[in-house]
């Protein structure tokens, strides 16, 4: 008798990501920055099928919130199926979550009009097979916020001798919120209870592990300044039916959001400190940059930092600074510099001691300051 070869363990591999939030209009915007924010969120799409094919991953799964609202606007719908269609090497599971949850009526029927032979769009709670092997168990929720564990129906669910996946989108027992408030309770120990080789979260937009077979992808592409680690997806490669799952980050964002506090004390050069905070130049025409200035600086330095960020914020997708929380410390040889006597000289005296009596309420003081800042900026302008 010829012994047969053991029987290779089977490999699925998929891209694990969520919360594209396609459409979402970013108003606190200029519009020419809205623009990009929006293409950069659709940009998306082809960059995770450019990770599946680099990575030979089979399938995408969105765990959610792919579009930011329930009623997006058709052409939304329709480009994102489109993007979807081109990347024919892989399959898309698409399932809903809080913002496009299954009971946005229009937008569903509308994607299934527009979806193409590769795109599966998850809607209902029950087994969807991935592969001959492998069983994804889907937990849509069907309101914004449903308030109840969506994937309890997994520990029960009939698989046969299949690998478990399960998606799901909301918050965990523990978890300190989910981005909105909560739009679900899910047990943190959830994959286990269930037999899942990986359970695959969305709804947090940083990426997170919560256990060593259940992740938060994280949004693809930023859209705020909350989570201070660079926009990623998951590359998940399930080996057998009792190997654990090999979870792999892979960077997505094509813009970056920074947010930098400089505190500064009042003998530093404050224009030094500010350039040493800048990120390289080559990468701020797709950074968003908000900056916090704390401390306090002579009233030479500060203005000499207000020019410093006037001359960096063009080089920005979008700048933003925030000084107020800077103070001055002053003495006569700084006063000398907008005059050395006469009736300005007495005015910049008097908001110098405005500024610096604890005595006033906050509001007068800060208005002292702001105005003592300007006497300084227009003496060096003369």
């Amino acid at each position: 008798m010829i012994a047969q070869e053991p029987r290779r363990p089977h490999v699925f591999k998929f891209i694990h990501s969520s919360d594209l939030h396609l459409g979402k209009p970013f108003g606190r915007f200029p519009e020419d920055v809205r623009a990009r924010l929006r293409q950069a969120r659709a940009d998306a799409l082809p960059r995770l099928a450019a990770l599946a094919r680099d990575n030979d991953a089979s399938h995408i799964l969105l765990a959610g919130d792919t579009f930011d609202q329930t009623t997006p606007a058709p052409n939304i719908i329709r480009q994102a199926m489109n993007m979807m269609r081109a990347a024919d090497h892989v399959t898309w599971i698409v399932m809903p979550g809080n913002h496009d949850h299954s009971n946005a009526t229009q937008l569903w029927r509308q994607a299934m009009e527009d979806a193409p032979p590769n795109v599966f769009l998850l809607l209902t709670p029950e087994p969807h097979a991935l592969s001959a092997d492998v069983t994804l168990l889907p937990a849509p929720p069907n309101e914004r916020h449903p308030g109840r564990d969506l994937t309890e129906w997994f520990t029960g669910a009939k698989t046969s001798e299949a690998i478990r996946i399960g998606l799901a989108h909301g918050s965990v027992t523990n978890f300190e919120s989910s981005e909105e408030g909560g739009s679900s309770v899910i047990p943190p120990d959830r994959a286990r209870v269930a037999g899942l080789t990986y359970l695959g979260l969305g709804d947090w937009h940083g990426q997170l592990q919560i256990a060593p077979d259940t992740w938060y992808s994280g949004a693809p592409e930023a859209d705020g300044f909350k989570h201070d680690h660079t926009p990623s997806a998951l590359l998940v490669d399930i080996k057998g039916p009792r190997a654990p799952a090999e979870v792999t980050s892979l960077a997505t964002g094509a813009l970056e959001w920074r947010r930098v506090s400089l505190d500064l004390m009042g003998d530093v050069d404050a224009a030094a400190s500010h350039a040493a905070a800048l990120p390289a130049l080559s990468g701020r025409a797709t950074t968003l940059f908000d900056l916090v200035v704390t401390g306090l600086a002579a009233p030479m330095q500060r203005v000499a930092l207000e020019r410093a960020i006037a001359a960096a914020s063009p080089d920005f997708l979008w700048h933003r600074a925030d000084i107020d929380g800077l103070g001055l410390v002053h003495d006569t040889g700084d006063l000398d510099a907008i005059d050395r006597q006469g009736a300005l000289r007495a005015a910049a005296e008097v908001l110098a001691d405005e500024a610096a009596d604890d005595s006033l309420p906050p509001d007068t003081r800060d208005t002292a300051q702001a105005a003592l800042s300007l006497l300084f900026s227009y003496a060096l302008e003369a």
